[in-house]
Protein backbone atom coordinates (compact mmCIF):
# COMPACT_ATOMS: atom_id res chain seq x y z
CA UNK A 1 0.00 0.00 0.00
CA UNK A 2 1.56 3.50 -0.91
CA UNK A 3 1.52 6.27 1.22
CA UNK A 4 0.42 10.08 0.41
CA UNK A 5 2.93 12.28 -0.86
CA UNK A 6 4.11 14.99 0.42
CA UNK A 7 4.06 18.22 -0.78
CA UNK A 8 7.58 17.92 -2.08
CA UNK A 9 7.11 14.81 -4.02
CA UNK A 10 3.39 16.18 -5.63
CA UNK A 11 5.20 19.37 -6.44
CA UNK A 12 8.43 16.88 -8.34
CA UNK A 13 5.41 14.81 -9.92
CA UNK A 14 3.33 18.05 -10.84
CA UNK A 15 5.80 20.35 -12.48
CA UNK A 16 6.27 20.57 -16.22
CA UNK A 17 8.52 22.00 -18.51
CA UNK A 18 6.80 24.68 -19.82
CA UNK A 19 7.52 25.43 -23.54
CA UNK A 20 5.40 27.77 -24.99
CA UNK A 21 1.39 29.44 -24.14
CA UNK A 22 3.79 32.57 -21.96
CA UNK A 23 1.67 35.30 -20.93
CA UNK A 24 2.74 38.71 -20.74
CA UNK A 25 3.39 39.07 -17.28
CA UNK A 26 7.11 40.33 -16.50
CA UNK A 27 9.13 38.05 -14.08
CA UNK A 28 10.86 40.87 -11.66
CA UNK A 29 14.62 40.75 -10.63
CA UNK A 30 12.91 40.65 -7.22
CA UNK A 31 11.20 36.83 -7.94
CA UNK A 32 14.05 35.80 -9.91
CA UNK A 33 16.41 36.54 -6.93
CA UNK A 34 14.19 35.08 -4.23
CA UNK A 35 14.07 32.05 -5.75
CA UNK A 36 17.99 31.91 -6.90
CA UNK A 37 18.63 32.60 -3.59
CA UNK A 38 16.88 29.67 -2.66
CA UNK A 39 18.15 27.23 -5.27
CA UNK A 40 21.64 27.94 -4.26
CA UNK A 41 21.19 25.73 -1.97
CA UNK A 42 21.87 23.08 -4.03
CA UNK A 43 24.29 20.16 -3.21
CA UNK A 44 27.93 21.34 -4.35
CA UNK A 45 31.04 19.63 -3.67
CA UNK A 46 34.04 21.59 -1.85
CA UNK A 47 30.92 24.34 -1.67
CA UNK A 48 32.75 25.38 -4.62
CA UNK A 49 29.33 27.12 -5.51
CA UNK A 50 30.48 26.79 -9.87
CA UNK A 51 27.78 28.96 -11.03
CA UNK A 52 26.79 32.66 -11.86
CA UNK A 53 23.17 33.62 -13.74
CA UNK A 54 22.85 36.14 -16.63
CA UNK A 55 19.25 37.94 -16.29
CA UNK A 56 18.11 38.51 -19.55
CA UNK A 57 14.24 40.52 -18.07
CA UNK A 58 11.15 41.02 -20.23
CA UNK A 59 12.69 45.17 -20.55
CA UNK A 60 15.50 43.74 -21.85
CA UNK A 61 14.14 40.99 -24.08
CA UNK A 62 13.64 42.35 -27.52
CA UNK A 63 16.98 44.06 -27.82
CA UNK A 64 18.38 40.66 -26.37
CA UNK A 65 16.83 38.67 -29.03
CA UNK A 66 17.76 40.82 -32.14
CA UNK A 67 21.69 40.44 -30.75
CA UNK A 68 20.94 36.91 -30.78
CA UNK A 69 19.17 35.94 -33.79
CA UNK A 70 22.01 37.05 -35.69
CA UNK A 71 24.75 34.74 -34.71
CA UNK A 72 22.08 32.35 -36.60
CA UNK A 73 22.52 31.29 -40.51
CA UNK A 74 20.29 34.66 -42.46
CA UNK A 75 17.44 31.84 -43.69
CA UNK A 76 16.99 30.69 -40.06
CA UNK A 77 16.79 34.40 -38.51
CA UNK A 78 13.02 35.19 -38.65
CA UNK A 79 12.21 31.02 -36.84
CA UNK A 80 14.93 32.37 -34.34
CA UNK A 81 13.26 35.43 -33.75
CA UNK A 82 10.26 34.00 -33.07
CA UNK A 83 11.28 31.20 -30.99
CA UNK A 84 12.91 33.73 -28.77
CA UNK A 85 10.05 36.47 -28.89
CA UNK A 86 8.14 33.43 -26.97
CA UNK A 87 9.41 33.23 -22.94
CA UNK A 88 9.00 36.51 -21.13
CA UNK A 89 12.47 36.22 -19.45
CA UNK A 90 15.51 33.89 -20.19
CA UNK A 91 18.06 33.15 -17.16
CA UNK A 92 21.25 32.09 -18.73
CA UNK A 93 23.09 29.62 -16.17
CA UNK A 94 26.91 29.46 -16.62
CA UNK A 95 29.12 27.29 -14.90
CA UNK A 96 33.12 27.38 -14.16
CA UNK A 97 34.86 24.69 -16.05
CA UNK A 98 37.65 22.92 -14.28
CA UNK A 99 40.36 21.36 -16.01
CA UNK A 100 40.42 18.26 -13.89
CA UNK A 101 37.32 15.60 -15.40
CA UNK A 102 36.16 14.93 -11.68
CA UNK A 103 35.93 18.04 -10.31
CA UNK A 104 33.80 19.20 -13.91
CA UNK A 105 31.63 16.40 -13.38
CA UNK A 106 31.01 17.50 -9.52
CA UNK A 107 30.38 21.11 -11.08
CA UNK A 108 27.76 19.92 -13.78
CA UNK A 109 26.25 17.90 -11.25
CA UNK A 110 25.89 20.82 -8.40
CA UNK A 111 24.55 23.14 -11.50
CA UNK A 112 21.92 20.61 -12.53
CA UNK A 113 20.61 20.42 -9.12
CA UNK A 114 20.79 24.20 -9.14
CA UNK A 115 18.26 24.34 -11.98
CA UNK A 116 16.49 21.37 -10.81
CA UNK A 117 16.02 23.48 -7.33
CA UNK A 118 14.87 26.74 -9.27
CA UNK A 119 12.54 24.83 -11.61
CA UNK A 120 10.50 23.64 -8.55
CA UNK A 121 10.63 26.52 -6.37
CA UNK A 122 9.55 28.54 -9.79
CA UNK A 123 6.60 26.15 -10.27
CA UNK A 124 5.39 27.04 -6.65
CA UNK A 125 4.82 30.38 -7.96
CA UNK A 126 3.10 29.48 -10.98
CA UNK A 127 6.34 30.60 -13.16
CA UNK A 128 7.02 28.52 -16.08
CA UNK A 129 10.67 27.38 -17.25
CA UNK A 130 12.43 24.93 -19.94
CA UNK A 131 16.07 24.19 -19.51
CA UNK A 132 17.27 24.70 -23.40
CA UNK A 133 20.56 23.15 -24.34
CA UNK A 134 20.04 24.35 -28.14
CA UNK A 135 23.45 24.61 -30.22
CA UNK A 136 23.78 28.12 -29.17
CA UNK A 137 24.81 27.76 -26.26
CA UNK A 138 27.93 26.67 -27.26
CA UNK A 139 28.40 29.46 -30.16
CA UNK A 140 31.78 31.89 -29.23
CA UNK A 141 29.50 34.84 -30.39
CA UNK A 142 26.84 34.00 -28.58
CA UNK A 143 29.74 33.82 -25.24
CA UNK A 144 30.52 37.14 -26.49
CA UNK A 145 26.92 38.60 -26.65
CA UNK A 146 26.86 37.64 -22.91
CA UNK A 147 30.52 38.13 -21.76
CA UNK A 148 31.07 34.50 -20.99
CA UNK A 149 34.62 33.72 -20.34
CA UNK A 150 36.90 30.99 -21.11
CA UNK A 151 36.76 28.50 -18.80
CA UNK A 152 33.20 29.13 -18.27
CA UNK A 153 30.25 26.96 -20.08
CA UNK A 154 26.40 27.69 -20.77
CA UNK A 155 24.94 24.73 -18.95
CA UNK A 156 21.68 25.91 -20.37
CA UNK A 157 18.79 29.13 -21.36
CA UNK A 158 16.20 29.07 -19.04
CA UNK A 159 13.13 30.02 -20.73
CA UNK A 160 10.91 31.41 -18.14
CA UNK A 161 7.19 32.97 -18.18
CA UNK A 162 4.07 32.74 -16.47
CA UNK A 163 0.91 30.14 -18.05
CA UNK A 164 -2.03 29.45 -17.73
CA UNK A 165 -1.83 26.01 -19.45
CA UNK A 166 -0.23 23.61 -17.76
CA UNK A 167 0.75 20.68 -20.51
CA UNK A 168 -0.71 17.39 -19.74
CA UNK A 169 1.71 14.84 -17.68
CA UNK A 170 4.01 12.46 -19.59
CA UNK A 171 4.27 9.09 -17.73
CA UNK A 172 7.74 7.68 -16.33
CA UNK A 173 9.26 4.30 -15.89
CA UNK A 174 8.95 3.11 -12.54
CA UNK A 175 12.04 3.07 -10.73
CA UNK A 176 11.74 -0.30 -10.34
CA UNK A 177 12.35 -1.47 -14.04
CA UNK A 178 15.28 0.68 -13.62
CA UNK A 179 16.97 -1.12 -10.98
CA UNK A 180 19.55 -3.82 -10.31
CA UNK A 181 20.09 -5.54 -7.18
CA UNK A 182 23.57 -6.12 -6.74
CA UNK A 183 24.19 -9.92 -5.26
CA UNK A 184 27.62 -11.73 -3.72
Amino acid sequence: MKKNKSTLAQTIRERRSIKAGYTDKEVTQETLLELLDDAVWAPNHGLREPWRFIFVSSSEKEGFVEKLVKTFPPEMQENRRNYFSQPAAFLIVVMEEDPRQKQWEENFGAVSSLIQNFQLLAWEQKLGVVWKTNPHIYDPKVHTILGVQPGEKIVGFLHMGYFEKVPPKRERTSADKKLTMYKN
